[in-house]
């Protein structure tokens, strides 16, 4: 199966769990297009200034990988900054965050595992 780029959802979230400013979440690929056991799977976009608050995952866990720009990223009581490239997981029972306080546009692919 392919899935072209504008054959994908966006969805503008504003405040996505208590950050600052909006999230642009574009699905690439939707419940139904896939076998396993995932709640989402997307790119992220963050301009300047925005962020993801600090929430937790229960029974699931959420990996990030840095497509373009540079995030800053709160791991379990730790801000670390990010780069294009870099890849974290956030598991079950953990707290995360991500912000973009830089300049440019940040790209976050996101895949959020359930079980």
């Amino acid at each position: 199966m392919i899935k072209r780029a504008n054959e994908m959802k966006s969805e503008v979230k504003v405040n996505m769990r208590e950050g600052d400013g909006q999230v642009v979440v574009t699905k690439m690929l939707d419940a139904g297009e896939y076998a396993g056991k995932s709640r989402l799977i997307a790119t992220l976009t963050l301009e300047p200034g925005c962020s993801i608050g600090e929430h937790v995952h229960e029974n699931e866990e959420e990996v990030f990988y840095i497509v373009e720009g540079e995030a800053e990223y709160y791991d379990n009581g730790e801000w670390v900054t990010m780069h294009k490239g870099d890849s974290c997981i956030c598991l079950g029972g953990q707290k995360h965050s991500i912000a973009n306080r830089s300049d440019k546009t940040l790209v976050v692919a996101a895949v959020i595992l359930t079980y």
